[in-house]
């Protein structure tokens, strides 16, 4: 009995290194195969974008060459510099993604910015003029449109739902290397980068380089995520700090270039600042809630809903408010006409105004 108790035992251990070595020997098998399914599947529909325009060139002391912002924005345009003083053909690169079968893609805005002409090359080869339907350069989204039907596809995803240290993928044309794929995972959210009034971006160590400008990030289940926008670079390459669009954004930006080729953003009419720790701690308030009315601008809906210089406004239609962008980005995420609710602390207590909110005609917030 005690032998068979042995042998039996013996065939256990046989088992279980059996299944073990199984089961490492198909973690091993997926691990080698990595993206290879997944980029099948989604490269298709990236493409390369390719832009030509003419500029007439200042002269040498007005030419906005000689600002350093331009050099940042070569960077992420991926063109050069060119001599000055004469008319000259720019070139430029960047990616996209087909959303529809009939040709509709999505890219950057300043990949397109003062473009005469826009060509989209495919991964297999073909290529198309590309007219803008339009373009939002606060968002620094575009949609574009090429004639042909049935081309392969990519969908959104959903941003919010992303955590951090999810692995993503990057497709794109880096320095016009078509189909350039590169992994990394989320390494932050909501960033806040000073571009604009819509920072919101998703932080990837991705290798993201000039020309991958307005290529997907995708997530393990194939969905863009993510535009991939911007990089931090002390020299134009990537050290693994790149910054996406998120998806949930660009996906309301798209569905109102598509109406009519613009973006109907609303107008509140407020100039606000931070309320700093020592302003919230004499108010009662507490560190980060809110931000203050610096300024109501005349004959705006923020003046006819009774807002006051001083106000500080601690949530809007709802949502709290605890620094600059959340009120930019709730405003603009209403409709024009939308009466929201706006919660204001004004001499020691809380009230609440209702705004109708107008139509944004270029006017800063």
């Amino acid at each position: 009995m005690q032998n068979l108790n042995k042998t039996c035992r013996a065939f256990a251990a046989i088992g279980a290194a059996t299944i073990l070595g199984a089961l490492t020997t198909t973690s091993a098998m997926a691990a080698t195969n990595g993206y290879v399914e997944l980029v099948e599947d989604v490269s298709p529909a990236v493409v390369f974008v390719e832009v030509t325009a003419s500029i007439q060139q200042a002269d040498a002391e007005t030419s906005p060459m000689n600002d350093p912002r331009f050099e940042e924005f070569m960077k992420r345009f991926g063109g050069e510099m060119m001599p000055q003083g004469r008319s000259t053909p720019r070139q430029g690169v960047g990616s996209g993604f087909i959303i529809s079968d009939d040709g509709m893609i999505v890219t950057n805005h300043h990949v397109i910015d003062g473009a005469a002409q826009v060509t989209i090359k495919m991964a297999g080869g073909e290529e198309f003029d590309a007219t803008i339907i339009g373009s939002d350069p606060l968002t620094d989204i575009a949609l574009l449109d090429i004639e042909g039907a049935d081309f392969p596809t990519v969908s959104f995803g959903s941003s919010d739902e992303l955590r951090v240290g999810e692995e993503v993928i990057a497709v794109g044309s880096p320095f016009g290397l078509g189909g350039t794929v590169t992994s990394g995972i989320i390494s932050a959210k909501s960033r806040n980068i000073n571009s604009g009034p819509f920072d919101d971006f998703i932080q990837t160590d991705a290798a993201i380089n000039r020309g991958n400008s307005g290529g997907p990030l995708f997530n393990m289940d194939g969905e863009v995520v993510g535009v991939n926008t911007a990089i931090y670079s002390p020299d134009g390459g990537s050290v693994g700090i790149g910054f996406s669009v998120p998806a949930d954004l660009v996906t309301d930006i798209v569905a109102d270039l598509k109406d009519d080729g613009e973006i109907d953003r609303s107008w509140l009419g407020v100039q606000i600042k931070p309320v700093t720790e020592d302003v919230a701690h004499v108010l009662g308030l507490n560190s980060g809630e809110g931000v203050m009315v610096e300024d109501v601008v005349a004959d705006s809906p923020a003046e006819a809903a009774g807002l006051e210089n001083g106000d500080v406004i601690l949530s809007f239609a709802g949502q709290d408010i605890e620094e600059l962008r959340d009120l930019t980005r709730g405003v603009a995420s209403e409709a024009a006409g939308t009466v929201a609710e706006i919660e204001v602390f004004r001499g020691g207590e809380q009230i609440t105004l209702d705004v109708t909110l107008a139509t944004r005609e270029d006017k800063e917030a």
